[in-house]
């Protein structure tokens, strides 16, 4: 089950829309939804998590705990709205697409895409395309 949860005053437009498509994503990488929960924070709020559970002291906007169990999908997938906000503007989109392209992403880490190194980037890019176009060309009503 996918569920939406929200530490700032952030509620998530069209939740059942999301989660079809979402479904839809993991169902196309040959995987099953387990507990899957999509926090929305603010920067600071990520920026915590980040240092506290990756040693990392830089502002992101995504941060994925993958709990999966072999196809079986488990796991928090913290956004910070703010980030989004401001990569909406920096990669001239629209805040919902940015919203969307980050909540692909994170069920891409699920499903075990890495971003580590520039070639796993370029697949997880691809992957978040092909994630893309499938919302905008069946669920975009």
């Amino acid at each position: 089950m996918i569920l939406f949860f929200s530490k700032t005053k952030f509620q998530v437009p069209q939740k059942r829309l999301i989660k079809k498509w979402l479904s839809h994503v993991i169902k196309q990488e040959n995987r099953k939804i387990g507990d899957i929960n999509v926090v929305f924070c603010s920067d600071e709020q990520l920026f915590e998590l980040n240092k506290q559970y990756l040693n990392h002291v830089t502002l992101t906007d995504i941060i994925t705990f993958d709990y999966s169990e072999e196809k079986i999908l488990h796991g928090d997938i913290c956004i910070s709205i703010e980030r989004v906000i401001d990569n909406a503007g920096k990669y001239y989109c629209t805040f919902e697409e940015e919203l969307r392209r980050v909540m692909a992403h994170g069920i891409l880490h699920l499903c075990g895409y890495s971003d580590k190194k520039n070639k796993n980037q370029l697949l997880m890019k691809l992957k978040e395309d092909e994630a893309l176009i499938l919302y905008n060309t069946q669920y975009n009503y």
